[in-house]
């Protein structure tokens, strides 16, 4: 067409629309955790209460946990980048509770003789920790 239109100049870009996301209320919020227990109920609170996306939760170590600074380490988070976040006080009591019965769990899957995973020659030799 090749013709000069130059009210075009004026035109203005609509913006975008943001979307407003859609949080729960405090109410709403205890209420679902009350419907939880065991082990999703812990993750859920975890979720809440440190901000965890739900990869980092399914991710989490326990030397990622840190109670003396009820803080969370999140490693290789969004981003790849290491973060740290707090580890809410509602979860201590369960995260505590959890961690010994991996233990103990633990514990008698090696006394039967299970309870290992195959580790590459180099790890597998290593007896003492290794230094910071």
């Amino acid at each position: 067409m090749k013709q000069d239109l130059p009210w075009l100049e004026d035109v203005v870009r609509a913006k975008p629309k943001q979307r407003v996301p859609v949080v729960l209320t405090r109410e709403e919020t205890a209420a679902l955790l009350r419907e939880l227990d065991g082990t999703p109920q812990l993750v859920a609170v975890l979720l809440y209460g440190s901000g965890l996306r739900l990869f980092e939760a399914m991710q989490l170590r326990v030397k990622d946990i840190d109670f003396s600074a009820n803080q969370i380490v999140v490693r290789c988070g969004k981003g790849g980048k290491d973060r740290r976040t707090m580890l809410p006080a509602r979860a201590i009591p369960a995260l505590r509770e959890q961690i010994e019965f991996v233990r103990r769990q633990h514990e008698q899957d090696v006394a039967r003789g299970a309870g290992y995973v195959a580790l590459p020659d180099a790890m597998s030799v290593r007896t003492r920790a290794p230094r910071a």
